[in-house]
């Protein structure tokens, strides 16, 4: 891996923006990152199962369920606000190639403020069920309707912490190695955030709107 002379990766000279079959720290560091990621789509698959079987108007117990609770209206406007943070995110690995710390760090900042927009909407809703008596211990259905939003909500809180680290290590250190390879396992773990949604969106909001 090539480096600049007080450490900061060279991105016109490193391997990691060119063509090549070699291996280096960068590579090996995220190939281990897809693998946590792998079993993190295991548990998003099983959540999902068990909102497929429980997703029937029985296991509402006589409580909210389908149109009640899944608002698709309000699940597009989660679906604006996270996909302009995982685009302005990507400006920000665009700036990275070129060594620009900083358009790295506008990039992350922008992502960061719109992932809060995001989150506040989920808030939002989820506060709004929970006034109208739609809480988890309420059905089957509505646990897995609610494990299912606040394991993917946790997941946004730990890259909108994630990316706040991210911008402090930038300033101070640099566009380092070290801090390279968080920056770019951060980006497959907020694009992982923006995939699973775009299931959440078909199956607990589109398709429990239309049942």
């Amino acid at each position: 891996m090539s480096t600049a002379t007080n450490g900061t990766l060279d991105a016109k000279r490193s391997p990691m923006w060119s063509a090549g079959y070699g291996h280096d720290a960068i590579s090996t560091r995220t190939l281990g990152f897809w693998l946590y990621m792998l079993s993190d789509a295991m548990m998003f698959t099983a959540l999902f199962v068990a909102y497929t079987v429980l997703g029937h108007a029985f296991n509402a117990a006589g409580g909210p369920w389908g149109a009640t609770v899944a608002h698709p209206g309000v699940a597009f406007e989660e679906t604006v606000w996270l996909f302009s943070s995982v685009l302005a995110y990507g400006l920000a690995m665009i700036a990275l190639t070129k060594g620009h710390r900083g358009g790295v760090m506008l990039g992350i900042t922008a992502a960061l403020l719109i992932a809060l927009g995001f989150l506040s909407v989920d808030i939002h809703e989820i506060l709004h069920l929970f006034r109208m008596g739609a809480t988890p211990e309420r059905s089957g259905y509505l646990s897995a309707f609610f494990t299912l939003v606040f394991y993917h909500g946790l997941h946004v809180v730990a890259g909108i912490a994630w990316m706040l680290v991210m911008l402090i290590q930038v300033a101070f250190t640099g566009l380092t190695e070290k801090v390279v390879y968080r920056l770019l396992n951060l980006r497959l773990f907020w694009h992982f955030q923006a995939v699973m949604w775009v299931f959440m969106f078909t199956f607990l909001y589109l398709r429990g709107a239309i049942v």
